[in-house]
């Protein structure tokens, strides 16, 4: 027996009752009583598969419910209290009934909100997924929404009375339609109708009234047409009000967002990552025939047809130079399309902006285009293949990249080079052969079809017409000018140029006037189009015209293109860049991948490092330097001009005069000049020979011509400070002047300083005296060489004139006529023609040899002289005049020295680390005097696998940002 209260039981009474109750609520097998889950697997086998759990408990306790209760025996001994019992049982029966209704609203409520739940979640997911469209709306537009006022929002908007008459009137467009089906059918299949009246009237009136109907049907064809034509211009106009407004609205936000209301990190719109592509590609040069296959418009048409002015009126502004039948474009403009707040051209190498809706700033900008024209077509040409990037933002503007290519000619004319037809095929072709291009095939509506020169060459280049896109430019001309309209027709058909096309476009660029502004245009067509009986006769159709719809669709077929080709681009540079990596790792494994740039930074600071050693040296060193070499430059004129005639007067008297004349005249000639060149030869040399130490240390060789090149430019632009050349020479000056010899080692070193000076001189004239007379007998001997005829009489010569000299010891530095002949006489005697020139000749080496010998005899004579130079004996036998003029010269010498060390290391140094420093920025600033000095293989590769890097980051950059746009 079951007990009322029980689990199993309230479980089977709460199935029973919601069974009951029509609501289908379901408990989990597992919450069930042990009893009920073995009524569950009783009642629920597989013979019987519809039968559910719940249905059947619920049953198995209906039919329970059913028995006839009977009361329970009370057991032997329990008579007194069955009375009791039977109460207490009752009493339970009846709490559970009234229990009842606490499960029924307990089930209610959970099954009702269970089935709730799942009926939300089947619609929910009955619903589409609109997460795709996200991108339809900006993110800034959400943020926005939340500060806009949408008041003002309602109160903006046009009143639905406002563009109910805007719309066309449906019911008599309906009843003309009806018409005009019912009349063709007539006249297709015959109306029975008519066919009555027919029979039933007579002929003349028969006639007049078919007359009278053709009329009528007529005017009523003309009508539906004019109606829709009206209705079309509604439509038109009520697109362009709304795109205006649409237009205004975005330049809002934009601004807005300019402002701070909105503010978001800066990024780089999509056409302005594939314009830097573009420009990157423009200046590579590639070894590994890797081609600039990526798409971008290229406008090409005869010379005046308009193709500027097309590019304008799709840019909305007058941006390039106009001229009158004179050619204007001279090199390829690359103008990157793109939309923004504000209507601004900027150039790629230029921070400036030019406001497009000032004429100053326009003005301005097409000045600047012409200038950078000119500056790029070389001498003696007239067109240039250096293309010049532009960048065009403005509201609405379609997103594209167009190149404008100079016009094609038929003929050179005067003051051309003679070349320049040529060169623009040639340039036109190079643009029209990428398979990926989109050709603008411009033609002048307003000449003769057969003139066109333009249409031939792309019909060569694109024979499919699959790239190419048609523009007859100037159609008011020609409606007004041709005799056969249905010509203009046939063009934009197709049927009359040897050519196919993508599509065919007539537009109207103005009426001739550079005075004429965009808007003016744009209206300008819009109203000749409305007119023009092309349009309405149907000749053209509507999104045949107006530069507007072609602007969108070269929009349109530039972005297909880029879409369709782009991934294909960018694995040929993946490719390329592989293969350059590679020829890198096997030739260069060792060193790092350094442009030429790079490389130049890294020579740049090598250079500055051996400038700045010049600082380093010592000041000893450089006054040993500059006084040895010093003494090199003026020794000569010092030994032959000074000091040789004044010693060989033979008096003390005129020995001093003539010194002091001539030394006032050297330093007020020559010798401050001679200083400052050897003091600029010093620091050259001293430069040249730092950075040829530091080449030794491990320096790459690839830096050498740069070196070279910087040190020599460096020099010549150095200029030495004229200046000092006064005070050097009042310095030198005084020290010419002084002849007091304080000590007796500057004394020694004075004779030290001559005796070695004579030395070095008499060595030179012994060496001139040998090859005068040649080898000696040893020499001949052992060398087996003979002396010439020339050397034998110079030697014959010699021995005579050696005897005049044993004979008189103190004579003077000159032979006299009489001993001329004397010797030459003595010399026929012996056999010997001597001419007297030569004798004199032979005689002043053989004098100097004798004079020199003599003083050195004199100079070491004076190392004790000191003392009677000090007392002034000067009627002594020990006159060293020499050697005081040698002390002189030696002073002389020290101190300039010492001046030009200080006018080395305090200013020229410095000028000179200026003047290096200068030449190297000028060179870091010339890409082509780089690319002279910095040469090789290793460069060329490095370079190269930059740039490939670069195009492919480029790519892959434009690439995700593609596929976030879709």
């Amino acid at each position: 027996m079951l007990r009322v209260g029980s689990s199993a039981a309230c479980v089977a009474c709460r199935s029973l009752v919601s069974n009951n109750m029509g609501v289908k609520f379901r408990i989990p097998l597992q919450k069930l009583h042990p009893l009920s889950r073995a009524i569950h697997h009783r009642y629920s086998g597989n013979n019987n598969p519809h039968r559910t759990p719940h249905r059947t408990a619920a049953r198995y306790f209906t039919s329970m419910s059913r028995l006839p209760m009977r009361p329970v025996k009370p057991p032997p001994g329990s008579g007194g209290h069955r009375h009791q019992q039977q109460r207490n049982f009752w009493v339970a029966r009846l709490a559970a009934r009234l229990l009842r209704l606490r499960y029924i609203l307990l089930g209610t409520a959970v099954g009702g909100g269970y089935t709730a739940k799942k009926t939300y979640e089947e619609w929910k997911d009955m619903l589409p997924d609109f997460s795709e469209y996200n991108w339809v709306i900006p993110d800034f537009v959400w943020e926005l929404s939340e500060n806009i006022d949408l008041d003002k929002l309602a109160k903006a908007l046009p009143e639905m009375e406002e563009i109910a008459k805007l719309l066309p009137d449906f019911e008599k467009i309906g009843e003309n339609f009806t018409f005009l089906k019912g009349l063709l059918s007539s006249e297709n299949s015959g109306d029975p109708a008519l066919k009555a009246t027919d029979s039933s009237t007579g002929a003349a009136h028969d006639a007049s009234d078919k007359q009278y109907k053709k009329s009528s049907d007529k005017e009523k064809i003309d009508q539906l047409q004019e109606e829709l034509l009206r209705t079309q211009l509604k439509y038109q106009r009520m697109l362009e009000r709304l795109e205006k407004e649409n237009k205004e609205l975005r330049k809002v936000v934009l601004q807005k967002d300019d402002k701070g209301i909105h503010q978001r990190k800066v990024k780089k719109s999509l056409i302005d990552l594939y314009s830097e592509v573009l420009d990157i590609l423009s200046d590579y040069d590639s070894n590994y025939n890797t081609q600039d296959h990526l798409p971008r418009v290229v406008v090409v048409g005869d010379q005046s047809a308009g193709k500027t002015s097309v590019l304008e009126m799709i840019a909305q502004a007058r941006i390039f130079p106009r001229g009158s039948g004179e050619m204007m474009t001279r090199s390829p403009v690359k103008v990157t399309l793109s939309e923004g707040p504000h209507h601004v051209a900027m150039f790629k190498d230029s921070g400036r902006e030019f406001d497009l809706t000032k004429d100053e700033d326009l003005a301005a900008l097409r000045h600047e285009i012409e200038l950078r024209m000119r500056k790029s077509v070389k001498e003696g040409q007239t067109v240039s293949s250096e293309t010049i990037s532009l960048s065009v933002k403005g509201p609405g503007i379609q997103r594209m990249v167009l190149v404008d290519l100079p016009g094609v000619i038929s003929t050179v004319t005067t003051g051309m080079a003679s070349d320049t037809k040529e060169t623009i095929f040639s340039m036109s072709k190079a643009y029209m052969q990428n398979p990926n291009a989109i050709i603008l095939c411009i033609q002048d509506g307003s000449v003769d079809a057969e003139r066109s020169i333009v249409t031939d060459l792309v019909s060569q280049m694109d024979p499919q017409g699959r790239r190419t896109i048609f523009v007859l430019t100037k159609v008011d001309l020609a409606e007004k000018n041709l005799a056969s309209p249905s010509r203009i027709q046939q063009i934009v058909e197709g049927r009359l140029f040897p050519m196919k096309a993508l599509g065919y476009f007539a537009v109207v660029t103005g009426k001739g006037g550079t005075g004429e502004s965009i808007d003016a245009i744009k209206d300008y067509e819009e109203d000749f189009f409305q007119n023009s009986r092309l349009l309405r006769d149907g000749m053209l159709k509507a999104h045949q015209v107006t530069t507007k719809n072609l602007s969108l669709a070269v929009s349109d077929c530039f972005w297909k293109m880029v879409r369709e080709s782009v991934e294909q681009q960018a694995d040929v540079f993946k490719a390329s860049r592989f293969n350059l990596e590679t020829e890198w790792k096997n030739n260069y494994p060792r060193l790092r991948e350094l442009d030429r740039n790079e490389l130049f930074e890294k020579a740049k600071n090598e250079i500055l490092d051996e400038v700045i050693s010049l600082s380093q040296v010592t000041p000893q060193l450089w006054e040993s330097i500059l006084q040895k070499k010093l003494w090199e430059r003026v020794s000569t004129h010092v030994i032959e001009n000074i000091y040789l005639p004044a010693a060989q007067t033979m008096d003390s008297g005129t020995f001093n005069t003539t010194v002091d004349i001539k030394l006032k005249q050297w330093t007020d000639k020559q010798l401050p000049h001679k200083a400052l060149e050897v003091a600029w030869e010093t620091l050259q040399e001293e430069f040249a020979r730092f950075m040829a130490e530091y080449k030794g240390k491990d320096q790459d060789d690839i830096f050498d011509k740069l070196k070279e090149a910087v040190k020599d430019e460096s020099i010549k632009r150095h200029k030495w400070n004229e200046r000092a050349m006064d005070s050097l020479r009042v310095i030198q000056h005084n020290a010419l002047e002084d002849r007091s010899i304080t000590d007796k080692p500057q004394w020694d070193a004075a004779i030290q300083f001559m005796e070695e000076t004579l030395q070095s001189r008499l060595k030179d004239n012994e060496s001139v005296i040998k090859d005068m007379v040649g080898p000696d007998w040893k020499e001949r001997w052992l060398s087996w060489v003979n002396r010439t005829p020339e050397q034998h009489i110079r030697n014959e010569t010699k021995k005579e004139l050696d005897r005049l000299l044993k004979l008189h010891d103190d004579h003077t530095a000159y032979l006299a006529s009489d001993e001329v002949t004397t010797v030459r006489k003595n010399l026929e005697g012996r056999g010997v023609e001597v001419d007297p020139v030569l004798i004199k000749d032979t005689w002043h080496q053989l004098y100097r040899r004798h004079f020199l010998q003599k003083a050195l005899t004199h100079c070491n004579l004076c190392k004790r002289g000191f003392y009677y130079y000090q007392r002034h004996f000067v009627d002594s036998e020990l006159e060293c005049n020499d050697v005081v003029l040698f002390w002189r010269i030696q002073r002389m010498l020290v101190i300039t020295a010492n001046t030009l060390r200080q006018q080395l290391t305090n200013t020229e140094v410095r000028r000179l680390e200026k003047n290096v420093k200068e030449v190297l920025d000028d060179f870091g600033e010339d890409s082509e005097k780089k690319a002279q000095l910095i040469t090789g293989r290793r460069v060329q590769l490095a370079e190269d696998l930059k740039k490939v890097r670069e195009i492919q980051e480029k790519l892959e950059s434009f690439i995700e940002a593609l596929h976030k746009e879709k």
